[in-house]
């Protein structure tokens, strides 16, 4: 489906809202990106209809030989929506790509000289973290280049993000032992048989390639704009789900929660110059096995530490921009087998429960054939929170627990004297007691299928 075609599905299968959005940041959609072949009055037409749902549309940065006419479109876009008075964002995924391009100056070197790439991590050549920085220039000139044109047209940038992720210095699947065979990483990790100083390291030298080629030459320009990456925000040290390029290498740290191999994650944020934080919330088809509990709560569980490692890890001034998924995410080319998909109830309560704790919106990503499911479910969550608006705005999150014994989950929002808690039964929980402990005290929380407001 094109741009235009997805546009039309979302209208049609989305409503306008009935609460306001105030502050709130829009709701972000991955078929929605691009500009739309209408004219100039049919797009702003349909940008209403989406500002009306609180959805963004976001143009598209792309590099190579479609630079410029990416350009063009991204200006028209950007335009109108700034004629609007909407937010002007945009997708930057492709001028961050490839610092690993290939080249033989971006090569390991082995005791004999040697070059080698570490091919652990699919297509993409991976080189030494070492022999990198010699591509800072170009990949900064292909972010300048979008920049410069949206400073020259007077567009200020309000939103950009990009999905940077199998390129740059990665510390899992064999880079470890690729890099104790490169003499120019061993001499710069005088440490590296220690894992935790050569995670450190590359983690460090990664937040410096997106700080200096994507977030710096974005707010020097508008310092007030949300800038953020996938999978870049603060947590507590600690993983729980990989991505579909990784793998499990028992040789390298982690710990057992269940099947569940959470791997130690060294901070990438603090340095990165971010403006927002972007966790990663998706149904993995791994993860289902990792566990024990009944299907709904499998996925519930991971996916709610994920948001609970950015939400109390994350200061409440930070705007959290969660990635997220329903239907199986990565699953064999064989089809599900055994794996129970999430239900839709499930997913809905985790989305409720991300909000109440710290998350401000989200962005849905899907393929494009689950996309008339996807935006429609995640946008009737998200329009019907908009009800408990000055919670989500102003209230201050006081639980972060994941139960590891499945039954009642409880999450809230403290907003002065009242508190916004929803409670959601797993395992025949349903009637049983569960509270929310407040200095000292406990607010009893009763079943329900939706939010309530309590006087403390």
């Amino acid at each position: 489906m094109t741009t235009l075609e997805h546009l039309q599905l979302i209208l049609s299968a989305t409503k306008p809202l009935v609460y306001p959005r105030g502050r709130r940041l829009p709701l972000y959609l991955w078929q929605l990106q691009g500009t739309p072949p209408l004219s100039d009055r049919d797009l702003a037409d349909a940008l209403r209809e989406l500002d009306a749902r609180g959805i963004s549309m976001l143009a598209v940065w792309r590099s190579g030989a479609e630079q410029q006419s990416a350009l063009e479109q991204a200006l028209r876009l950007g335009r109108i929506q700034h004629e609007l008075g909407l937010p002007v964002g945009v997708n930057c995924i492709e001028p961050l790509y490839a610092f690993f391009n290939g080249e033989a100056a971006t090569t390991h070197i082995d005791a004999a000289g040697k070059s080698f790439f570490d091919d652990s991590f699919g297509a993409r050549p991976m080189g030494c973290p070492f022999a990198i920085e010699q591509r800072y220039d170009a990949i900064r000139e292909q972010v300048e280049y979008y920049a410069r044109a949206y400073r020259s047209a007077g567009l200020p940038l309000a939103f950009a993000y990009s999905d940077w992720e199998v390129d740059g210095p990665l510390e899992w699947n064999d880079a470890w032992a690729h890099s104790k065979r490169c003499t120019r990483c061993r001499a710069q990790v005088p440490e590296i048989d220690d894992f935790a100083s050569f995670q450190a390291t590359l983690r460090r030298i990664r937040a410096e390639m997106q700080r200096v080629c994507y977030a710096e030459p974005l707010l020097s320009r508008w310092p007030q704009a949300l800038v953020g990456n996938y999978a870049v925000y603060p947590h507590n040290g600690w993983r729980y789900w990989y991505d579909y390029f990784e793998r499990f290498n028992p040789e390298l740290p982690h710990q057992f929660d269940q099947g569940e191999p959470s791997r130690p994650w060294a901070d990438e944020f603090g340095r990165s110059g971010y403006t927002f934080a972007m966790p990663v919330m998706y149904t993995w088809y791994r993860t289902f096995d990792w566990y024990t509990y009944s299907p709904d709560y499998r996925w519930f569980y991971n996916m709610l530490k994920v948001a609970s490692n950015a939400g109390a890890s994350a200061p409440r001034s930070l705007p959290i921009i969660s990635f997220v998924h329903h239907s199986l995410t990565d699953p064999p080319a064989s089809g599900a087998g055994h794996v129970i998909g999430m239900s839709a109830w499930a997913y809905e309560e985790l989305l409720w429960h991300s909000l109440l704790r710290g998350h401000s919106t989200f962005f849905s990503w899907c393929p494009d054939a689950e996309c008339g499911h996807e935006a429609p479910l995640l946008h009737r969550v998200w329009a019907e929170a908009l009800r408990y608006r000055e919670f989500l705005e102003s209230g201050q999150p006081v639980s972060f627990t994941v139960p590891r014994e499945e039954g009642a989950v409880v999450s809230g929002l403290r907003l002065g004297s009242r508190l916004l808690a929803r409670r959601s039964d797993f395992g025949g929980a349903a009637g049983s007691d569960a509270w929310l402990e407040l200095e000292g005290h406990k607010v009893p929380t009763p079943s329900g299928s939706a939010c309530q407001i309590i006087a403390l």
